[in-house]
């Protein structure tokens, strides 16, 4: 077995299901690779397919589980449970962004490790799951990712308004107050933000979307997250 094929068996080990090897590295695949290697297939297809899924899978569990929540508290809860660092997170403690192949200007930028980027992955891989194996393996493939996640409903109310919720959460620790600052790439016609956020002389966090808000949306919940991580180690998500 060749290490391109090992590492990919750990990966579906890691995912718990099957899913065919050529999906796999279609999921895999970001549109940095793709174009610098002749523009072969990429994965933005199959994230559109796992976004729709993803959301699906996380609105019927909600509901069902919860019988006693409002439509704006089952929203705030989805909300979360779906956003790009949840996402991300979920990512992380599979160890997926070793796996996703990236252009040369990403993978020096950190693309690997990018919330976006992983976020997206996530999503690219329950698309293929569903093609591959199926509406029910692909749900199921869903909830085990995300009931990880269930286990801090703080992070429900910080998703809804993050930047409020960064807000209070560095005056209680005794922080400054998070700066904001944002730059932006691309054509007039299809611009990227990207934000990054420095709480006193530390950068914090970064994020990144298709506007000046939801950029400093992203990066604001990711620096919640990672801030209010920090402050209870208990309940900390084990790192991988």
């Amino acid at each position: 077995m060749s290490g391109t094929e090992a590492s990919r068996a750990d990966l579906a080990r890691a995912l718990g299901v099957e899913v065919s090897p050529a999906l796999l590295e279609q999921a895999l695949t970001h549109r940095s690779f793709a174009y610098e290697n002749g523009g072969i297939g990429h994965n933005e297809r199959l994230e559109f397919l796992g976004d729709s899924i993803l959301g699906q899978a996380v609105t019927v569990m909600l509901y069902r589980e919860n019988p006693d929540l409002d439509e704006g508290e089952l929203a705030k809860r989805r909300a979360s449970l779906v956003s790009s660092v949840a996402l991300a997170e979920v990512a992380r403690s599979i160890g997926l962004g070793e796996h996703i192949r990236l252009g040369r200007g990403e993978i020096l930028t950190g693309g690997n490790d990018k919330s976006s980027i992983l976020a997206d992955t996530v999503e690219a891989v329950i698309g293929a799951v569903y093609l591959d194996a199926g509406a029910d393996e692909a749900t199921a493939f869903v909830l085990r990712l995300i009931r990880p996640l269930l286990t801090n409903p703080e992070r429900f109310g910080a998703a809804m308004d993050p930047k409020t919720s960064l807000q209070e959460l560095v005056a209680r620790l005794g922080r400054g107050a998070p700066a904001y600052a944002v730059t932006d790439t691309g054509p007039d016609h299809s611009k990227r933000f990207h934000a990054t956020i420095t709480v006193g002389d530390e950068v914090v966090s970064s994020g990144s979307g298709t506007s000046k808000k939801q950029a400093e949306m992203v990066a604001a919940l990711e620096a919640w997250t990672i801030l209010h991580a920090a402050s209870t180690p208990s309940e900390a998500p084990a790192q991988h």
